[in-house]
């Protein structure tokens, strides 16, 4: 996040019609990706090792879920002080009312955790865009990677960002989060909030 601007921003949907050189690879199902290459030993253990334990049976972590991708958590991560954490398993409509305070200027990161079954998922990506007073001030695009299905948790945090300080920066934000892929999938959508404040106390 940066000192807060009124440059035009487009809205989250737009985000992802952004037209580029960039075309995502074709998706390959996990008997083709471990049979490509077989012929490298290495890289076929390497492969097996990674991909091993989607190849025998399909994970399936929640069977009542059909999605390929769940978004546990956002977590807002702060140096020497506890994860600010959001639960992004239950009614996400009610996310806005749980409000974080940031301490202006502070480093800070956000973690998702997310889990990936059925097949493998590609190209994940993290939009974010951050509004005040219902303008745009900042947004931010983060690839996440491709992602083999397994029990345990995927988490991916992003590289450190620092709140914006000053008097003018002072106030409440809100954010309009988008997990998505390469496929314009959109594994989950939801709004939160924050605060930015002179210091942690107030």
């Amino acid at each position: 996040m940066t000192e807060p601007k009124l440059d035009h921003v487009d809205s989250v949907d737009d985000e992802l019609e952004i037209d580029s050189n960039y075309k995502p690879p074709p998706e390959k199902t996990i008997e083709q990706i471990l049979e490509a290459d077989k012929e490298d030993e290495s890289l076929r253990k390497y492969k097996e090792t990674l991909l091993g334990e989607a190849k025998a049976g399909g994970v399936i972590v929640e069977p009542n879920d059909p999605r390929k991708v769940i978004v546990k958590k956002l977590a807002l991560c702060v140096a020497d002080r506890p994860d600010m954490e959001l639960d992004l398993t239950g009614d996400i409509s009610q996310l806005k009312k749980q409000t974080f305070v940031i301490k202006e200027g502070v480093s800070y990161k956000i973690r998702i955790d997310f889990v990936v079954q059925r097949e493998i998922v590609h190209g994940l990506k993290y939009v974010q865009k951050t509004f005040r007073l219902g303008v745009p001030v900042d947004k931010m695009t983060h690839m996440v990677g491709s992602y083999p299905p397994k029990m345990e948790l995927h988490s991916y945090t992003t590289p450190a960002e620092d709140a914006p300080s000053g008097i003018m920066a002072r106030g409440s934000y809100t954010v309009s989060s988008l997990f998505t892929d390469d496929d314009k999938h959109e594994h989950l959508k939801w709004e939160w909030s924050f605060d930015i404040k002179k210091d942690w106390k107030e």
